[in-house]
């Protein structure tokens, strides 16, 4: 069964982001590659989504419903309803995220 794969404009702006500091800290053709990475890993949900894990940040709060997939060093966040894949966040792993979650995920 094949799932739809939603990013919404939090994870978009995450993206560009991303892009943005890597083609001007290293090169565009490196920040496209990365991108284009990324976005295979998120097209990748399509099939077993449930095969993320579940934030460590999230469980510590006993909140199950998001998970989690890895383009190393990023982060994707997604949390799976129905026949559909909602991604919230593509955050850089070597960093503390637990208030960004908090405030994106949680609305606190």
């Amino acid at each position: 069964m094949k799932y739809g794969v939603h990013v919404t404009k939090a994870a978009q702006d995450d993206l560009y982001a991303i892009y943005r500091y890597v083609a001007i800290n290293d090169s565009p053709g490196k920040a496209g590659h990365l991108l284009d990475n990324i976005q295979k890993t998120m097209t990748s949900l399509e099939t077993m989504p449930a095969r993320g894990s579940h934030p460590p940040e999230m469980q510590r709060w006993g909140i199950f419903d998001f998970r989690e997939i890895f383009f190393k060093p990023y982060r994707i966040i997604y949390e799976i309803r129905d026949k559909a894949v909602f991604i919230y966040a593509v955050l850089d792993g070597r960093r503390s995220c637990e208030d960004l979650l908090q405030q994106r995920l949680l609305g606190f």
